[in-house]
C-alpha cells in the first residue's frame, strides 16, 4: 500500500493507517510531515463498476471541480494524471484530506437540508461534462427468480446464511413486485432530461470543514433524473423543499435503493461469514429493507 501511494501520490508518505468507516470499500488514513494528508480508497470492481467506469466518475468529478463546483473534492490525480490504480483486481484512489465532520446520513436542520439542495442544484445545472457515467436500472429484471433459485436451497455459509436465507424467501412475491414496478417507472424516464448527479448526497458523503461543505465519495456520480439526488431530501423528511420533483421517479429510485441493497446483502450472506458485527449490521439491514414501508412522497406530488 505505501509503495503505491509513494510511486503514484506522495513519495513522502511515512505511515497509513486503516479507517473503520463506509460500507462497500476500504478506507485508510495517509500521514505525512507528521499530519494525516490523504484519504485513501480501495473500490471493488465488478457489477457495479468496471475499470473504466470508474475512472470515468472519477475523471468527471475532476472536471466538475476545475470548472468552478468547489464543493465537489474530486480525486487527486496520480503522477501520470490518472485517479485510479490496480491493487490486484481493485482499483486504489486518494483524495486530500480535510479536517471536519460529517453526518450520520441525517440533515441536522432545515438551513442544513436547504444548504445540500443549493449544492445539488448548481450540480444539476452543469452541461458538458465530459465522460459522464449514465444511469441505468442496478437490479436485472430478472433478480427475484434468479433470487428464487438461489434461495431454494438451504445456506450453510455462515452462522446468519440460513436466517437470511428465510427472511428473503418470504419475502419473494414482494421482491418480484418491486422488481416490476422498479423496471416499469425506469422504462419511462426521459434521458434528454437527465443531469449530473451525485448519487448518495447525504450527510455520511459530506465534509463540513470551516471553509465550507464538500461533498466527497464521487464513484457515484451519474448522468441521471435530478430525482435521483432528490430522493435523499425526501428520505430524511425534507420533500417540502423540493416540490417540483417527479414523484413517480422520487418512487423509482426508492425502489431503487431498496432492490440494490438486498442484492447485495444476499450476495453477502450467500457468501462464507463469520458472525461478525459487520455480518450483524448487515443482517438488520436486511431486515429493514426487507420490512420497511415506501418512503413518504406525497409531499413531492
Amino acid at each position: 500500500m505505501r509503495s503505491l501511494l509513494w510511486a503514484h501520490w506522495l513519495p513522502d508518505v511515512e505511515q497509513v493507517t486503516h479507517l473503520p468507516v463506509g460500507f462497500g470499500a476500504w478506507h485508510w488514513q495517509a500521514w505525512a510531515g507528521g499530519r494525516p494528508v490523504l484519504f485513501v480508497t480501495l473500490d471493488q470492481l465488478g457489477e457495479r463498476h468496471t475499470h473504466k467506469s470508474l475512472e470515468g466518475a472519477y475523471g468527471a468529478a475532476s472536471a466538475l471541480a476545475a470548472r468552478g463546483l468547489e464543493f465537489v473534492l474530486p480525486q487527486r490525480r496520480t503522477v501520470l494524471g490518472q485517479c485510479t490504480v490496480a491493487l490486484g483486481d481493485d482499483r486504489l484512489s486518494a483524495t486530500p484530506w480535510l479536517e471536519g465532520t460529517s453526518g450520520d446520513g441525517s440533515f441536522r436542520d432545515e438551513a442544513h437540508a436547504r444548504a445540500t439542495l443549493d449544492l445539488l442544484e448548481r450540480l444539476h445545472a452543469e452541461t458538458g461534462t465530459p465522460a459522464l457515467p449514465r444511469w441505468r436500472p442496478l437490479v436485472h429484471p430478472s433478480f427475484a427468480s434468479r433470487l428464487d433459485e438461489r434461495t431454494a436451497q438451504p445456506w450453510r455459509s455462515g452462522p446468519y446464511a440460513e436466517e437470511a436465507r428465510s427472511a428473503l424467501r418470504q419475502r419473494l412475491s414482494e421482491i418480484r413486485q418491486w422488481t416490476a414496478d422498479y423496471h416499469r417507472l425506469a422504462a419511462a424516464t426521459d434521458p434528454a432530461s437527465w443531469v449530473p448527479t451525485h448519487g448518495e448526497p447525504h450527510t455520511r458523503n459530506q465534509v463540513m470543514t470551516q471553509a465550507g461543505t464538500y461533498l466527497v465519495d464521487w464513484e457515484s456520480l451519474k448522468l441521471a433524473p435530478r430525482e435521483r439526488d432528490l430522493a435523499t431530501l425526501v428520505e430524511h423528511g425534507w420533500g417540502d423543499l423540493v416540490p417540483a420533483a417527479d414523484p413517480a421517479l422520487l418512487a423509482m429510485f426508492d425502489l431503487e435503493w431498496r432492490l440494490d441493497e438486498i442484492a447485495q446483502y444476499a450476495a453477502w450472506f450467500e457468501a462464507e461469514h463469520s458472525g461478525s458485527e459487520s455480518d450483524r449490521v448487515a443482517l438488520a439491514g436486511l431486515r429493514h429493507e426487507l420490512l420497511r414501508e415506501p418512503r413518504n412522497t406525497a409531499r413531492c406530488a
